[in-house]
């Protein structure tokens, strides 16, 4: 195995596995609003995540960047917390506008999740040659997981909206309140004073 492959792997399962409830709740909480017919618009959403998240993995891995461990994983459910308490203002479904403002929260909120991981992938890429290339394996990775992850999601919301025939607003309310009340716990729970 080559390190773009094992960097791709740290990051692919930095996402895909039970450790990260939190980037699962969030990646949940930001997609359930979108359908399929969306897919190009969550693309774009999901992109600017990972953009916010490679930023700080970046400046994080040179050293460029410090900030406490507690601070950092009692503002990542405070991220989701926001997020699935956005959704419950979501009155039209239709997206017209180029840029919404959920693209500026998504590639804000990726700022403070890459904070998170910054500090197991320093370790791991250290500081020596190939660097750059470790990095960008690595957040390649997380983005191949965040567009599985979504594909289910939508597959999901598919099911439950198409077939079962949920209604829409209220599925999302549903969903989006059990996020809001899990990341709510954890934020208190790592409150970090």
């Amino acid at each position: 195995m080559n390190n773009f492959q094992i960097y791709f792997a740290l990051g692919y399962h930095h996402i895909v596995n039970w450790g990260s409830l939190d980037h699962i709740l969030f990646m949940v909480a930001l997609a359930l609003r979108y359908q399929f017919a969306d897919w190009k618009k969550l693309l774009v959403l999901v992109t600017a995540f990972t953009i916010g998240h490679t930023i700080t993995l970046a400046l994080a891995v040179f050293n460029l960047v410090h900030f406490p461990n507690k601070w950092i994983e009692f503002l990542i459910p405070v991220t989701i917390v926001i997020t699935a308490l956005s959704n419950c203002f979501v009155k039209k479904f239709s997206y017209k506008s180029r840029f919404p403002a959920i693209y500026f929260f998504a590639l804000f909120f990726g700022l403070v999740h890459g904070l998170g991981f910054s500090n197991d992938l320093r370790s791991v890429i250290g500081n020596g040659s190939g660097v750059v290339v470790k990095l960008l394996a690595a957040n390649i990775g997380i983005e191949m997981a965040q567009i599985m992850f979504v594909m289910i999601l939508l597959i999901i919301n598919l099911i439950c909206l198409n077939i079962f025939k949920f209604n829409r607003r209220e599925y999302i309310l549903l969903i989006s309140g059990g996020i809001f009340g899990v990341s709510l716990q954890m934020a208190l729970t790592r409150l970090p004073f």
